[in-house]
C-alpha cells in the first residue's frame, strides 16, 4: 500500500465521516431553521408528484440493496443456502428496477428545477453542488448494475468493496481489496463518500427528520358547519320595529 493509496482510501473517508458527524451536530445546533427541505411545492406541483416519490422510493431500494450487498457478508448468504449466482442476478433486477426508479425521478425533477423559474430562483449553489454529486453517484452506480452484473459477466464487489466499506467501520479498511476492484467501483465509492462530506450543509439534512410524533400526537378533529343564512339585525334573530310599536 503506497501512499496514495493510503491517503485516498482510509485519510480521505475517515474525514468525510468526521465531516458527516461534526457538521450535524453543529447544523442542529446553530441552524435549527434552516434545517428543511426547502419545498417547493407551493411553486410548482405537478411535475413534484410525479418526480418526488419515484425518487424517493427508488432511493429507499437502492439504499437497502447497498446494506444487503455491503454490510451483509457474502458468508451469511452462503450459510442461507443462497449461491452466488442467485444473488447476483437477484441482486442485479432488484437494482436495475431501483435505478430506473431513481433516474426517472431524478430526469423529472432536474427538469422541474432548471426549466421553472420560481424553482430554480430558491436553488442555491450548495443545492446544485449536492444535485450534480447525486446524479454522478446514480450514474455511476447504474453503470455497473446494468453493464456489468445485469448484462455482463457480473463482478462479485462483496470481496472487495464490502470489506473494505466494512473494515472502516472497524478501524482496519482493506485497502489492497478496493484498489483490486473495478475502476467504476472505485470511482462510484469516491463519489459516496464526496456527497456525505457535504450532506450535513444542504437540503439533504432533511432525510433525517422522521414525523415519528406524529404517532402519539392527539387526534385532528374536523367539525362540519352547515352554511344558514345570518340572523337579522337585533337581538336573538328580532327584526327591527319601529318606535313605539310593541314587541
Amino acid at each position: 500500500m503506497n501512499s496514495w493509496d493510503l491517503w485516498w482510501w482510509v485519510i480521505l473517508p475517515y474525514l468525510a465521516l468526521v465531516t458527516f458527524v461534526v457538521g450535524h451536530i453543529w447544523r442542529w445546533r446553530y441552524d435549527q431553521f434552516g434545517w428543511t427541505s426547502r419545498s417547493t411545492q407551493l411553486q410548482e406541483g405537478r411535475l413534484l408528484k410525479w418526480g418526488g416519490p419515484l425518487f424517493h422510493y427508488g432511493a429507499f431500494a437502492a439504499i437497502a440493496g447497498h446494506v444487503l450487498g455491503i454490510l451483509v457478508p457474502e458468508s451469511f448468504t452462503r450459510r442461507l443456502g443462497i449461491p452466488e449466482n442467485t444473488y447476483r442476478w437477484f441482486s442485479s433486477v432488484g437494482g436495475t428496477v431501483a435505478a430506473l426508479a431513481v433516474l426517472a425521478g431524478v430526469a423529472v425533477l432536474a427538469f422541474r428545477r432548471t426549466t421553472v423559474p420560481r424553482v430554480r430562483a430558491t436553488t442555491s449553489p450548495v443545492d446544485w453542488l449536492a444535485l450534480i454529486l447525486l446524479a454522478v453517484v446514480i450514474v455511476l452506480g447504474v453503470i455497473p448494475t446494468l453493464g456489468i452484473n445485469l448484462f455482463g459477466a457480473g463482478y462479485d464487489y462483496r470481496r472487495s468493496v464490502s470489506l473494505w466499506f466494512r473494515g472502516l467501520f472497524a478501524g482496519n479498511p482493506d485497502v489492497p481489496a478496493i484498489t483490486h476492484a473495478p475502476l467504476i467501483y472505485q470511482v462510484h465509492a469516491t463519489a459516496a463518500w464526496a456527497i456525505l462530506a457535504v450532506w450535513p450543509f444542504t437540503r439533504l439534512v432533511h432525510a433525517w427528520s422522521l414525523p415519528l410524533w406524529y404517532l402519539w400526537r392527539p387526534y385532528v378533529l374536523y367539525r362540519r358547519r352547515v352554511p344558514a343564512h345570518p340572523a337579522e339585525p337585533g337581538t336573538g334573530g328580532r327584526r327591527w320595529r319601529r318606535i313605539g310599536v310593541r314587541y
